[in-house]
């Protein structure tokens, strides 16, 4: 019995590939359209997402490679609590520092850091090549978990567009099987199927 079951199973998956006296040359086409779709998807998925990923992680590392942590000086008292923004950004507040370049000028500027500091407190701020202030970089695994998140969605996107296209491939397949249907039913009931 289970291997009438799977024999069954089997058929059923390969039914499109059968030899059949009624099958037509656009159930061919559609054969070969759903293989290739399916294969296309699956690899060009794959492959996008790993290059996205890999693009992703790249271009994380250059940012980080670009700044460099400074130590840095609050020239005001930091506020007691920190605002509520329509971004949701609420644990850190603005407050103005001062630091030193490696050229021996001095900065200032506004960066973000925890409420309730105060002045002449030591903080630590992240500056780009021209010495202008900039975000802390992501960390290594944040940066990973970034690419990772990007490989995944592009991947789906690329499966599902392509997908799409697949099946925008198959419509003119179906029309032309609904004109034929039509003609051989007219051919075949002349009467509109009463006898």
């Amino acid at each position: 019995m289970a291997g009438t079951r799977r024999a069954h199973v089997k058929r059923k998956l390969l039914w499109r590939w059968r030899r059949n006296p009624l099958r037509r040359r656009s159930d061919r086409v559609e054969t070969w359209i759903v293989l290739t779709t399916w294969i296309v998807a699956l690899a060009g998925g794959l492959l996008a997402g790993r290059a996205a990923g890999s693009a992703m992680l790249g271009d994380l590392a250059t940012r980080r490679a670009a700044v460099h942590a400074v130590s840095a000086v609050l020239t005001e008292d930091a506020d007691a609590a920190p605002a509520v923004t329509e971004d949701g950004i609420g644990g850190t507040v603005h407050a103005k520092v001062r630091w030193t370049a490696s050229d021996g000028s001095v900065h200032t500027g506004l960066t973000r850091i925890e409420p309730g500091r105060a002045k002449g407190s030591p903080v630590t701020v992240w500056i780009d090549r021209q010495g202008d202030l900039v975000r802390a970089p992501l960390t290594a695994d944040q940066a990973g978990f970034q690419s990772a998140l990007t490989g995944v969605l592009v991947a789906v996107g690329t499966g599902a567009a392509v997908f799409g296209c697949g099946r925008l491939a198959r419509i003119p397949l179906e029309r032309r099987r609904m004109r034929d249907w039509e003609t051989e039913w007219a051919r075949v009931a002349p009467s509109g199927g009463r006898t």
